[in-house]
């Protein structure tokens, strides 16, 4: 029989057994399909993550308290309070003779607070900062203006709301947030008292950045936030950015040597201090991303596995059905190679429309999880690489190949007398 002849033959008897050649399909179509998920998950999360991230721009580097290992972050990523960096550290690195290519630099305190106006209370965050932070940060102002350096310095009684927060207090309200006085506490003290703060502005909304809501926060200046609300003397952080990207390392020596200079450090390994820029967090970010896909498409591919164990033994059975219906094509003249192309092609067969339906299941799927993402607010990409399509659809035929291989050849080896004596 030539090969069109055996195809025809493949599709007649596979679907003479509808119902055994649809659950033999379903296995590849949910390890396929599995794989098209999780990779485009992986691509759609990691959109995500470098996203947050870029949003900070390409040329700010921060100053992070505690010394960063290089198997991970600085201590304070943990928890652990480390108390090094301070306002003169901060003032050191506004010296443009000492750090030239630093057009501004902020100081920055971070907690949780109680905001309350009239009867109305939040639940929100605060950020201790100075009148550089709109330096530092893009961002526009929806009304009123951002403190400035000499309210700052000068402990100015004001705070600036983000969009969140000012329609929780307001937006039913209709009375404009700006010259209104709201009370701000420290949500681990008592809800007695509060510091009462005249609002100078709100700020437009600008959603999420380095997985924060940046409109769910309120900021008022860096004296208020550290001694009246924390009662501390550090900083959390240091933010500098730079007048390119192209001097980002020399300005990251520059900081490092100033600071080295402040703390009394001599050697690396007694630093105190890290400083990170956006370059580096991407390119952590995009490793462990990168790491994290691999090891999910590899789960997924087990799926493909199991599909083709399924193949594995519905071919098995197929032979056993089949035996007398071998051991008569054998008779009159079918020789191994024929009845081994058969069955091989069977698999193949079965695989191949497996890994169609899964692709096609896979990628609807994959759609319309982005779609419930994107609804949700999250910047969520949809992607489908050729390299899931093709891996997937090849594992699955290679699958396919090698799960069927023993049944074709166990059925090519069979005596024709004994098959055609089988019951």
């Amino acid at each position: 029989m030539d090969f069109l002849g055996t195809i025809k033959l493949v599709f007649r008897t596979l679907l003479a057994r509808k119902g055994r050649s649809f659950l033999t399909i379903l296995g590849i179509v949910i390890g396929v399909a599995g794989v098209i998920i999780i990779i485009s998950l992986g691509a759609g999360a990691q959109s995500l993550i470098l996203g947050q991230v870029t949003k900070l721009g390409s040329n700010l580097l921060s100053v992070q308290p505690g010394k960063s290992s290089a198997n991970g972050p600085p201590s304070a990523v943990y928890g652990i309070i480390t108390t090094t960096l301070v306002i003169s550290d901060t003032n050191s690195l506004r010296d443009t003779s000492q750090v030239p290519h630093a057009s501004a630099v902020n100081s920055m305190v971070r907690g949780s607070a109680s905001v309350t106006w009239q009867n109305k209370e939040v639940d929100t965050n605060f950020m201790g900062t100075d009148g550089s932070y709109p330096s530092v940060v893009d961002f526009t102002m929806q009304t009123g203006q951002f403190f400035t350096q000499q309210e700052d310095q000068g402990s100015a009684s004001v705070v600036v709301l983000g969009s969140t927060v000012a329609t929780e207090l307001f937006g039913a309200t209709g009375v404009s947030p700006v010259g209104q006085i709201i009370k701000v506490r420290n949500s681990a003290q008592t809800k007695a008292g509060g510091i009462p703060l005249r609002v100078i502005g709100v700020i437009a909304s600008r959603g999420s950045s380095f997985f924060q809501d940046n409109d769910d926060q309120i900021f008022l200046p860096l004296a208020i936030g550290q001694q009246q609300i924390l009662g501390i003397h550090y900083l959390n952080a240091i933010n500098v950015r730079v007048d390119s990207a192209d001097n980002l390392a020399r300005t990251t020596a520059d900081i490092t040597r100033i600071l080295k200079q402040n703390h009394h450090v001599l050697a690396e390994k007694d630093m105190d201090f890290t400083v990170y820029s956006t370059a580096d967090a991407i390119s952590i970010l995009s490793t462990i991303t990168n790491a994290l896909r691999l090891f999910l498409t590899a789960m997924a591919s087990i799926a493909l596995v199991v599909g083709g164990i399924g193949i594995l033994n519905i071919m098995l059975a197929t032979v056993a059905e089949r035996t007398r219906e071998i051991g008569l094509r054998k008779a009159v003249g079918a020789n191994n190679t024929a009845i081994m192309r058969q069955f091989l092609l069977e698999a193949g067969v079965l695989t191949f429309l497996g890994g169609i339906l899964g692709i096609i299941i896979g990628t609807a799927i994959s759609f319309l999880i982005s779609l419930v993402m994107q609804y949700l607010g999250y910047e969520w990409a949809f992607v489908i690489s050729i390299t899931s399509v093709l891996l997937a659809v090849g594992v699955s035929i290679l699958t396919g190949v090698i799960f069927g291989l023993y049944p074709a050849l166990k059925a090519s080896k069979l005596n024709p007398i004994e098959a055609l004596r089988y019951e």
